[in-house]
Parts: structure tokens; sequence; C-alpha cells
């Protein structure tokens, strides 16, 4: 049997002009390459696309899309006597929180639009709103779990 090492929950710092650790995780799981500068550059200039378009404060748009995002279970595949099961399991916070970064990251990725900046700020918008690719994704994620709670003894 495997033995893992419990994962070390990392003290995230909080970014220089808005002074937030979920603006800092978000720039994190935004990173490629290597090039943080550049990553900072696009989410900011998100942040200021989404001032000027809901002529709100961007942080409260930010916590209020990843709050909407963030997904009460998911579903964990269970092997159990040879047969392998969808189970669903409550979501720790910070896991949660993550996810809900990973799929708000993912769906900005895949909308139509040229700079990142751009399509980030309207996924940001859609998901404090309720609607769009990353909400999609979470409900999608709970009628699985929903669906297979027959099986949540195995949990």
């Amino acid at each position: 049997m495997l033995h893992r090492k419990n994962a070390v929950n990392k003290n995230v710092e909080s970014d220089p002009i808005y002074r937030n650790r979920l603006v800092n995780m978000l720039v994190d799981r935004l990173l490629k390459d290597g090039k943080k500068s550049l990553a900072y550059q696009i989410l900011y200039q998100a942040m200021k696309r989404i001032k000027q378009k809901t002529q709100e404060n961007p942080l409260s748009v930010l916590r209020q899309a990843i709050r909407r995002v963030t997904p009460d279970v998911v579903v964990e595949a269970r092997r159990v006597g040879g047969s392998t099961y969808q189970v669903s399991v409550e979501v720790v916070p910070a896991q949660g929180k993550a996810l809900a970064i990973r799929w708000l990251l993912v769906a900005s990725r895949k909308r139509p639009g040229r700079s990142m900046a751009l399509r980030s700020s309207n996924e940001l918008i859609d998901a404090a709103r309720n609607n769009g690719s990353a909400i999609r994704k979470k409900e999608e994620i709970h009628r699985m779990a929903e669906a297979n709670k027959a099986f949540a003894h195995f949990r």
C-alpha cells in the first residue's frame, strides 16, 4: 500500500496592489513558464476592465465569482471489489477555492477573444452573475454527485 505524506498548507502571500491573498492565488494559477510579472499584468488589466464594465469594486466581483463557482461536493473514483464507483465527497474549503480558481481559468482560456485579460474579466463577471462555463462545470459536478448518492456508503 502506498503511504503518502499529508499536504502541507503553504502560506500564500498577498499581492502588491490589492493586498489580497486571493488575487495572488489566482496569479499563481495563471502563471505560465514562470512569467509572474506577465500574470500580474494580465490579472490587473482584467480587474481594470471589471471596474469599467460593472462600476463595482473588482475585488468584490472576484470574491463573489469564486464563491459562486466553489463546489460543495465532488465525485471521487473509489475502487471496491474490482469495480470503480463514483463516490460523492464533501469538499474542504481550501480545496474548493483551488478548484474554483482552476475552473475559472480553464473557462476563460476556452473563451473566444484575443487577450487573456479580456477573456478572464468576462468570465469573472459572468461567474459573479451566476452564469458562464465555470458555473456550468460546478452544476455538472453537483449533478454527478447527486446521481451517485447511492454509493455514499463507500466513503
